[in-house]
């Protein structure tokens, strides 16, 4: 298992201990305004070279889609609407963190052949995730997808020529044992990148959904909760060469009044988005709009994999939450175990190389 630590106390007793604190699910992680704070108009902070002041610690945890499921025309949700979906989300909570029966039936050896972890023979249950409660609100409006363009917020189609590569990578991937290397096994499995794209910042859905931002005049560092994941924004100059690959891409930023634009390029191969990485261009806008709120807007864009960009907003709500170390080496045995299961597997069927 991987699980974030700090002094002995995991990310899901974190959200226990959040539980307690706050008192109520939805007051979870936001930092609340003091009643002097309320009543005064909000000024935007600004740095000491008068740019905006991002910095500070932010969830992107939410329960909308990225995107619009089908039979949703509408990309903005009434408040009713939006009401009825976050109290199904508390009711599922509410259903999942009922005690277990200690009396239970023990999975079938190997699972049970169902979706989940290990085919449901246990894993991760309700206690330790953080998905998000609540609907994304931009602009004060109920949003149905994070998605925004193109207008029915889904992903365009992929292109004839990704759907080639798609087929050539799984062609060499069956042509070698994914058990044979540590290498064939996935980065996130290695704890060498996050278990969701961290390029563009959309929540995973599951836990960890804090960022960090520190910024000074020529640099804006972004840490992402998960897997420790840390990408450092330039201000200004150029793209390094396009076969310099750094493992977040390459990062340049601007701003335009007072939004802040990065550009990202220069994807590894390794580290594909829905396919996309040689050729892959995300562009973020980070636009501070009150005192617990930055309003995201990233957009993808690679000729070479989807028929068409595709833009997303994500709200970035303040939280009083703190980033702690994602332990995840420390104690995590699952990469030997796989290889050394795998090595005994050859060893019994007599297929060892």
């Amino acid at each position: 298992m991987m699980e974030t630590t700090f002094n002995g106390q995991s990310a899901g007793m974190r959200v226990i201990v959040g539980l307690v604190a706050a008192a109520g699910l939805a007051a979870i992680g936001i930092a609340p305004l003091s009643a002097e704070q309320a009543a005064r108009p909000w000024a935007m902070p600004r740095t000491a070279d008068g740019k905006p002041d991002l910095q500070g610690i932010w969830t992107n945890a939410t329960i909308t889609p990225l995107e619009r499921p089908q039979g949703t025309s509408n990309l903005v949700l009434s408040a009713a609407e939006a009401a009825a979906l976050e109290k199904t989300t508390a009711d599922r909570v509410e259903r999942l963190n009922q005690k277990s029966d200690p009396n239970r039936t023990a999975p079938p050896q190997g699972g049970d052949g169902s979706t989940g972890a290990a085919g449901n023979v246990g894993g991760y249950n309700n206690f330790w995730l953080d998905p998000g409660e609540r609907v994304a609100v931009v602009d004060g409006q109920f949003r149905s997808s994070l998605i925004i363009d193109p207008p029915d917020g889904r992903i365009p189609a992929t292109t004839p020529e990704a759907r080639a590569r798609t087929q050539a990578r799984m062609k060499l991937m069956a042509g070698r044992g994914q058990y044979d290397h540590p290498e064939f096994r996935p980065l996130a499995e290695r704890c060498l990148l996050s278990f969701g794209p961290t390029t563009p910042l959309m929540p995973n859905y599951f836990y960890n959904n804090n960022l960090q931002i520190v910024q000074t005049a020529d640099h804006v560092m972004i840490l992402m909760e998960m897997v420790h994941d840390a990408r450092v924004v330039r201000i200004g100059g150029t793209h390094v060469a396009k076969h310099i690959r750094p493992w977040l891409g390459d990062s340049i930023g601007h701003w335009e009044g007072d939004t802040l634009v990065v550009e990202t390029t220069n994807f590894p191969l390794q580290q594909p988005f829905r396919g996309a990485a040689e050729n892959l261009k995300v562009t973020e806008r980070f636009r501070r709009v009150d005192a617990t709120t930055i309003n995201y807007r990233f957009t993808v864009d690679d000729p070479t994999t989807f028929a068409q960009p595709f833009t997303g907003e994500i709200p970035f709500r303040a939280t009083d939450e703190l980033i702690y170390e994602y332990a995840c080496h420390e104690g995590n045995y699952a990469l030997s175990n796989v290889l050394s299961g795998a090595r005994n597997e050859e060893k019994r069927l007599g297929t060892k190389k």
